[in-house]
């Protein structure tokens, strides 16, 4: 039969072994684009979350999310771990490393399958008894995946959200009311009178505009305002 070994003695990978290894590098590499992308989705859904005044279900993404940072720094390990075996395509019991290798990345790529979806994501933000069963699952599968740095980090995390929450003004449900031009024209001639002219007489005396005593610089003042209406 088939023997990895040379006669030098060197270990040399078969060659659907080495294949085997591209193909996890790849896919490692598609989930690891994948979550980066999703990862501030996630930080956005937590925001609507403590919106909406549901603090536990915002730190439980929030864990999600740093499970899934974990993820992809264990993959990056991975993929450059790969990459180097398949560059060095011979040293001494080579089969026994890739195969430990490929099971390392089939363990990662389960894990990442786990949680990639960011459509099971979203469904945190509603109250159906689905989505509390999802965060249920959640739980389960983040126990014991934490030391007490990273309980900080995510609690430090969900604080920072919190307080941009304060700082950042509401954005109103309702349109603005326009802006009618020529208003602050008029109101600023009201206080100052028109040009050429003293402040415009208060509500008890005759109008500016009326048709009796205007004069040339008030006729200018109107027509202003007029050309903004």
């Amino acid at each position: 039969g088939f023997s990895p070994f040379s006669r030098k003695g060197v270990c040399r990978p078969r060659p659907a072994l080495l294949q085997q290894l591209k193909q996890q590098r790849d896919k490692l590499k598609q989930y690891q684009k994948r979550i980066t992308q999703q990862l501030e989705r996630e930080r956005e859904i937590a925001r609507q979350l403590l919106r909406d005044g549901k603090k536990e279900r915002a730190k439980l993404l929030l864990k999600k999310k740093r499970y899934r940072e974990q993820l992809l720094d264990k993959t990056e390990n991975q993929i450059t771990s790969l990459e180097t075996m398949v560059q060095s395509i011979e040293f001494t019991q080579i089969e026994m490393k890739v195969v430990e290798g490929l099971q390392i990345g089939n363990e990662c790529l389960k894990k990442m399958h786990q949680v990639m979806s960011i459509e099971e994501v979203e469904r945190i933000l509603e109250e159906t008894q689905e989505a509390v069963e999802y965060q249920r699952q959640i739980d389960e599968l983040l126990a014991g995946s934490f030391t007490q740095e990273d309980e900080e980090a995510i609690l430090e995390e969900l604080n920072a959200i919190t307080q941009e929450q304060i700082e950042l003004p509401e954005v109103p449900s309702e349109p603005l009311p326009e802006k009618k031009p020529g208003t602050l024209l008029v109101l600023s001639f009201r206080e100052h009178g028109f040009p050429g002219q003293s402040k415009m007489p208060g509500p008890q005396g005759p109008s500016p505009l009326s048709t009796q005593g205007k004069s040339e610089a008030s006729l200018w003042g109107w027509a202003q305002v007029s050309r903004m209406g």
